[in-house]
């Protein structure tokens, strides 16, 4: 197993949803994919190895604190990748 491989970062996740919940009919797969990039750039790393451990470690309120900052992100990501679209 490659160590890069045993870890992920939490805010993939809650960037992913987030980047579904903001989604409309006309996105395209490469547009949302670079908004995902810009939005994890924005946001701090929250590295964890199994998932179990950050439902147990992770507080309700720090959990909707950061979920609240990738929504932000995704908000903000979807608006500087549209302005610097080259359609």
């Amino acid at each position: 197993m490659s160590l890069l491989n045993a870890i992920d970062n939490y805010y993939e996740r809650l960037v992913a949803e987030a980047v579904e919940a903001s989604r409309t009919e006309g996105d395209a797969e490469d547009f949302l994919a670079d908004v995902m990039c810009v939005a994890l750039n924005r946001l701090p790393s929250r590295y964890y190895r199994f998932a179990i451990d950050m439902s147990f470690y992770l507080a309700d309120q720090e959990l909707e604190e950061m979920k609240e900052k990738a929504r932000v992100a995704v908000a903000e990501a979807r608006a500087f990748v549209g302005s610097h679209s080259r359609e």
